[in-house]
C-alpha cells in the first residue's frame, strides 16, 4: 500500500476513535476539545467539497471559452520567441483541460494573444 500525502475523512475518524480509546479515563478529553475537532473536520470537509466544485466550474468555463473560439482566427504565443496564427478548427481534451486546435496542433487557451473573426 502506497502512503498518501493528505488525510481524508476516514483518516480523521480513525484518529478520533484512536484518541478516544487511548485517553486517560481519569483525565478524559473535554467536550469542548472534541467539538473543536469536529468543527475542524466539518470545515475541512466543506473546503474539500468546495475545491472540487470550483475545479469542475473552471473546467466548464474553459471548455466554453474554447468552444467560443471555434472558427475564429487566433494568434498564439507558445513560447516567448514564437507566434502562430490560424483558424481554430477543433477542441481536444487533455487530462480534463480543453485545448484549441490550430493548424493541426493543440494549444492551451492561455497561449492565445488575440482573436479575430475568420476570413471568409
Amino acid at each position: 500500500m502506497t502512503p498518501t500525502q493528505t488525510l481524508d475523512q476516514d483518516d480523521f475518524l480513525n484518529l478520533l476513535v484512536t484518541q478516544l480509546k487511548m485517553q486517560d479515563p481519569l483525565n478524559p478529553e473535554s467536550n469542548t476539545d472534541f467539538i473543536a475537532q469536529m468543527a475542524q473536520f466539518s470545515s475541512l470537509s466543506t473546503n474539500t467539497s468546495t475545491n472540487a466544485k470550483v475545479t469542475e466550474l473552471q473546467s466548464t468555463i474553459q471548455f466554453q471559452q474554447a468552444n467560443g473560439l471555434l472558427g475564429r482566427t487566433v494568434v498564439l504565443q507558445p513560447n516567448s520567441s514564437t507566434q502562430v496564427s490560424g483558424t481554430v478548427s477543433g477542441i481536444t481534451i487533455d487530462a480534463g483541460t480543453p485545448k484549441i486546435v490550430v493548424n493541426g496542433q493543440a494549444y492551451d487557451l492561455n497561449q492565445v494573444v488575440s482573436v479575430a473573426l475568420a476570413k471568409s
